[in-house]
């Protein structure tokens, strides 16, 4: 028990992932009143692999990169989740997202566990022969503990449906015949599903719908602040928008820029797909990521990377809805911060799990060998979010806690119910779930 408590302890001042998410899984389960041993087959991942892909240059020499794969629980089904390239990928980051993916599939209730994967790289420092390379001698090192029926990678940060393509073709090379199920987030024309590129983006917006709808807030009147401009941020924005929410700030690497009366997201979104950066966008003024925080905005949105919201950027918040569509972007003691301040979380395991809910969409149509239309993807999509966000909000409500403890513990009893129906659980009184 004291080993259990130091661990929590420990993560309350840290920013790894890894421990973040094994102290926010202690206190639900405690929360729940369940066993401890209930933490101890939640807190690890099943399977974690390391693999060592070596690229040669153009220049003729070689340069090696590491990469991940971490499975973490198949009691509901294969595990699920994204490969992401990027030069501050970590084990203990990989692990902590494959514990989010099983509980987002969870929350969800889709019949899928947790996986996540990862290079360490920039890719803007590769040239599309060596990202080519790259993408397809990753996908045949992993190749062992993966498949339609084990684990099913996807795109996430820097990877796209292109590298999907030449992952699967890859794959597909090595078995001697096609198996679109394998990965999920394709191009279209080799079995991927429509609404899937903009899948996280809608269920983000469906979430704070749904919460403005429990706080009586007109999404009408409402502003909005956009951290990140990749897929998930530009997406939001766009369905943002069109909810009628002014678009006040946007932010990402390149820079940020403001204008009070509200950014014209759809010239925006023109200007970005032309090639352009945020920071080069016309007649607004420019922003730093602090003073974005610090707008008095109705939504916060997150949609970059972790970590960004902590004990220096959460007291200057003043947002009344913080919706995290990123993994991970608030620490435990930023989290602290926000819930005293009455600000109500959509914690990311909530928020953003509307991509993994269209690519098990995709996985079902590629089992069927029958594809779906776009309208039906929406529609469906929407069911299973606006379901997740009453289960959660339910659960908030019954236990008097906060949302990002509710998500957990909703989580974690979909899980613990799978393990007692299996056989791993053999005691303990679960009448409470």
């Amino acid at each position: 028990m004291e080993k259990h408590k130091a661990e929590a302890d420990i993560a309350t001042h840290d920013q790894n992932p890894y421990k973040i998410v094994k102290q926010l899984l202690s206190e639900s389960v405690k929360q729940l009143g369940l066993d401890e041993s209930i933490y101890h087959i939640l807190k690890k991942p099943m399977r974690v692999m390391e693999v060592s892909i070596p690229i040669r240059k153009e220049d003729g020499s070689v340069e090696n990169y590491t990469g991940y794969r971490s499975q973490h629980l198949d009691v509901l089904g294969p595990c699920k989740g994204g490969i992401r390239f990027h030069p501050s990928v970590t084990l203990d980051e990989v692990k902590a997202l494959s514990i989010w993916m099983s509980l987002k599939s969870a929350i969800i209730e889709l019949p899928l566990g947790g996986g996540k994967g990862g290079v360490i790289v920039n890719p803007e420092d590769l040239n599309q022969r060596e990202l080519e390379e790259l993408s397809r001698s990753y996908i045949r090192k992993i190749t062992p503990v993966i498949g339609p029926e084990k684990d099913i990678p996807a795109p996430d940060m820097n990877t796209t449906p292109e590298i999907m393509a030449w992952m699967i073709d890859e794959y597909d090379k090595l078995r001697g015949y096609n198996i679109p199920g394998l990965i999920t987030g394709k191009p279209i024309i080799i079995g991927g599903s429509e609404g899937r590129l903009d899948a996280t983006g809608r269920g983000v917006v469906i979430h704070i719908r749904e919460a403005a709808n429990a706080l009586n807030i007109d999404l009408s009147r409402a502003t909005a602040a956009l951290q990140g401009f990749g897929n998930v941020g530009s997406a939001t924005a766009k369905f943002l928008h069109e909810s009628g929410v002014k678009v006040v700030a946007v932010t990402d690497v390149s820079g940020g820029i403001y204008k009070e009366d509200g950014l014209n997201i759809p010239a925006l979104l023109e200007f970005i797909g032309e090639g352009n950066v945020i920071a080069d966008f016309k007649e607004c003024e420019s922003i730093t990521n602090e003073e974005m925080f610090a707008l008095p905005v109705d939504i916060l949105i997150p949609a970059a990377l972790e970590n960004q919201i902590t004990s220096e950027t959460a007291p200057s918040i003043q947002a009344k809805i913080v919706a995290e569509a990123a993994n991970g972007p608030t620490t435990p003691e930023g989290n602290k911060i926000l819930e005293e301040k009455g600000t109500f979380i959509i914690p990311d395991i909530l928020c953003n799990a509307g991509g993994v809910t269209v690519s098990y969409f995709e996985w079902v149509q590629n089992t069927m060998n029958y594809y779906w239309k776009e309208d039906r993807v929406n529609k469906e999509l929407e069911e299973k979010m606006i379901a997740a966000f009453k289960r959660v909000y339910e659960m908030k409500e019954n236990k008097g806690c906060e949302m990002r403890q509710a998500a957990y513990m909703v989580g974690i009893r979909h899980l613990v119910l799978a393990l007692q129906a299996r056989g791993w659980i053999q005691n303990g009184d679960l009448s409470k779930l």
